[in-house]
């Protein structure tokens, strides 16, 4: 008898959660964009005859049905934490914890990848700047992964044949080794990005090695808000959380910015606090994402012009360059066509152009355009 009861209550139990869940599934509000992971989650789609015969349904509703489970913030979570407490796993979709920081594995170097980088900055050097007077520079920013990965055991590609890989494809430029003045505690711990207060000595290199002057006396300011970085969500753990700090100087406090990524001229300032409200600290750096960005500089000692083409690495680190330039402009190709540059960046009157990009987006660089 009690065995009976047993296995009733079993089943009852079981089937309450099928059933519950699954109701709960079809009846709750779709979730559009997921906070956590900052991305646009998949919905369900439109229930049609001509879908359910053409196959279609089938396969959206599976790549929406994992997006738009209940709770699945909760089950991620814990199945982050069995992954990395219980069955000892070295990572959770490719999200791994080590000496303090939490980090993506980017492996291995793709050849094609950085083919594609060259070529793109190649175009851009024949198209806009081979017939000008610019210098031309480039440096190559190391993921995290450079300073942690291999030393605990993941799999990790050498990042000095990278940087020669890369260099080999830009015969016109020259490379600004900025790698020996990095390492693991020059980053965020839960995040991909470095802290702009630990780089000022890269800012000087860049600078000096562009024949530019440079000021470094700045100010520090810290963000009542924690930071949690891109990877703090992601990894569905719960781990100490950083502290967004940035520079200020009364140069970069003169300086005036203008945004052109809405098709029209919107001057924002350098550090754009009204990001600070959002999801992502990093923004409040140039104000995140945008296409094309001119800072000026009144208080410039002589007119000297840079035009830094930059992935977000670039957002925290150009406005340390300004005091020894009247105008930095600042390039995004991930967000603006490189054929169309002649409309909004001056190319004429630059004095040096730096290609300065990461190697996560070297080394996934479809994303140029």
């Amino acid at each position: 008898m009690k065995d009976k009861i047993k296995y009733i209550a079993t089943v009852v139990v079981s089937a309450s959660l099928i059933f519950g869940f699954t109701g709960w599934f079809m009846l709750k509000e779709p979730t559009e964009y997921s906070e956590s992971e900052r991305r646009a989650l998949s919905l369900l789609p439109d229930l049609s005859f001509e879908a359910v015969l053409s196959g279609k349904y089938m396969s959206e509703f599976e790549n929406a049905s994992p997006d738009q489970f209940p709770l699945r913030d909760l089950f991620r979570s814990i199945k982050a934490y069995a992954s990395e407490y219980i069955f000892n796993k070295k990572d959770n979709n490719k999200i791994f914890v080590a000496d303090g920081h939490l980090s993506k594995l980017e492996y291995p170097m793709k050849d094609d990848m950085i083919d594609y980088a060259g070529e793109k900055f190649s175009y851009i050097y024949d198209k806009y700047l081979k017939n000008t007077d610019a210098e031309i520079y480039h440096t190559v920013v190391p993921d995290k992964n450079c300073f942690i990965a291999k030393e605990n055991g993941y799999l990790a590609f050498d990042y000095g044949v990278f940087a020669e890989k890369m260099t080999e494809k830009l015969p016109f430029s020259e490379y600004i080794d900025i790698m020996p003045l990095l390492s693991a505690d020059d980053y965020y711990t839960t995040d991909t990005h470095w802290k702009q207060e630990n780089i000022v000595d890269v800012a000087k290199k860049l600078s000096t090695s562009m024949g530019a002057s440079f000021e470094d006396i700045f100010r520090e300011n810290k963000l009542e808000q924690p930071f949690y970085g891109v990877y703090y969500n992601q990894s569905g753990l719960k781990v100490p959380t950083d502290e967004m700090i940035y520079l200020t100087s009364d140069v970069i406090d003169g300086c005036t910015v203008t945004n052109y990524d809405t098709g029209k001229a919107v001057e924002k300032p350098v550090y754009d606090m009204s990001k600070a409200e959002g999801a992502d600290l990093y923004e409040i750096f140039l104000s995140g994402t945008v296409a094309v960005s001119v800072i000026e500089n009144p208080a410039a000692a002589e007119k000297k012009e840079l035009v830094l083409f930059r992935d977000s690495f670039g957002s925290s680190l150009a406005p340390l360059l300004i005091s020894g330039y009247s105008k930095i402009t600042v390039v995004d190709i991930r967000y603006i066509a490189s054929s169309v540059l002649s409309g909004v960046v001056d190319f004429e009157n630059a004095d040096s152009v730096l290609f300065l990009y990461s190697t996560v987006l070297l080394n996934n660089s479809v994303a140029m355009k």
